[in-house]
């Protein structure tokens, strides 16, 4: 029998989040994210089949600032997912799970993830143009 005011268990008023169960969220969350936003590709795919008009109807969403910053936020999500996975893969070989080790590569994903996507997207305008 309990005897002092505790909770049983860890609850949300009493655990700290840390840098190792951020990225854990964020991985669900960016996986569904970008299966979402695949919906999104399959319209722009859809539309490019379909003829001049629903093509030029697609791409002015997607040339929109609006649409601009849904496919840099979903840029983001398919690259955090991708090197959350690949986190996770290096996890399940047992390397990297030490609590150092595993609050390096947190903060390392989600970094990393954000100046990749920021690389990406300067290449992608200086070559292609806005």
């Amino acid at each position: 029998m309990q005897t002092d005011n505790r909770p049983l268990s860890p609850h949300v008023q009493v655990y700290k989040q840390g840098w190792t169960g951020t990225p854990s969220i964020l991985h669900r969350i960016t996986g569904a994210v970008t299966t979402a936003g695949s919906v999104l590709l399959i319209w722009w795919l859809v539309a490019l089949a379909s003829g001049p008009e629903a093509f030029a109807t697609a791409q002015g969403f997607f040339g929109s600032i609006v649409g601009q910053v849904f496919l840099f936020a979903l840029t983001w999500t398919l690259i955090y997912h991708t090197l959350a996975g690949i986190r996770h893969l290096f996890w399940d070989a047992v390397i990297g799970v030490e609590v150092d080790r595993a609050v390096f590569t947190a903060k390392l994903i989600v970094f990393g993830s954000i100046g990749i996507t920021v690389l990406l997207w300067i290449i992608a305008y200086t070559v292609g143009g806005a």
